[in-house]
C-alpha cells in the first residue's frame, strides 16, 4: 500500500476521527502535514515517499542522483529534486532543493525507482545523465563534483565514455567541459 492522503482515506470511509485514533495506536504513522502510511510497512525513506506523492513527475537529480549511484562521497543534506520546467514545486516537509529541467529533455536518462512503499516510485535520472548534468550545470553543484564523479564512473568495468556523449548531445553546455575533463582523466 502506497502513502494515502487524509482526503483519500476520508473517500474510503475513514473520518478524521479515526484516522486520529489509528495514529495514536500507531497503526499509521504521519508522513508530512496530511499525508500517511501503515506503520507495520517496511523502513524506507519518507522524505522519498513524500516527494513522490506530492509530485509524481519528480526525479531525483545532481548531488543526490550521483550519492545514490555511489560516485561521490559526499552525503547531500537536502535532495535534489528535478520537474519539467513549468511545473510547480511542491511544498514538502522534506528538505528539498527543486530544479527546473526542460521538458524536452527531461526524460533523457530517467529511470524509476521503488521508494519502499508498495506500487509508489520515484524518477532517478541514470549514473550517465547525472555526471554530464553535474558538468552541464557546474555552477551549481561545482566543478569538483562532476570531475570526482566520472572519475569514479570510468574505475567501473561497464562505463562508456560513448554513452556519457550521446546524452551530453541533447543536453547544451555539457559537451566541451565534459570533453576537457575525460582527456585529462584518460
Amino acid at each position: 500500500m502506497r502513502a494515502f492522503s487524509q482526503s483519500e482515506a476520508s473517500r474510503a470511509g475513514v473520518d478524521s476521527r479515526q484516522l486520529y485514533r489509528l495514529l495514536e495506536r500507531q497503526q499509521i504513522e504521519r508522513i508530512s502535514r496530511g499525508l500517511y502510511r501503515r506503520a507495520d510497512l517496511s523502513i524506507v525513506d519518507l522524505d522519498l515517499i513524500e516527494i513522490a506523492a506530492r509530485r509524481p513527475d519528480a526525479t531525483i537529480c545532481l548531488e543526490s542522483a550521483l550519492a545514490r549511484h555511489e560516485l561521490i562521497d559526499a552525503i547531500p543534506t537536502r535532495t535534489d529534486i528535478a520537474i519539467p520546467r513549468g511545473k510547480k514545486p511542491a511544498k514538502t516537509q522534506a528538505a528539498v532543493d527543486w530544479h527546473l529541467f526542460d521538458r524536452a529533455t527531461f526524460h533523457i536518462g530517467r529511470t524509476l525507482l521503488e521508494t519502499g512503499d508498495a506500487g509508489q516510485s520515484i524518477g532517478l535520472y541514470s549514473p550517465e545523465r547525472s555526471i554530464v548534468d553535474a558538468f552541464r550545470l557546474r555552477g551549481t553543484a561545482g566543478y569538483e563534483t562532476g570531475i570526482e564523479a566520472l572519475r569514479n564512473w570510468l574505475k567501473r568495468p561497464a562505463s562508456q565514455p560513448a554513452k556519457l556523449f550521446e546524452i551530453a548531445q541533447s543536453l547544451p553546455r555539457a559537451i566541451g567541459p565534459l570533453r576537457t575533463a575525460l582527456e585529462i582523466l584518460t
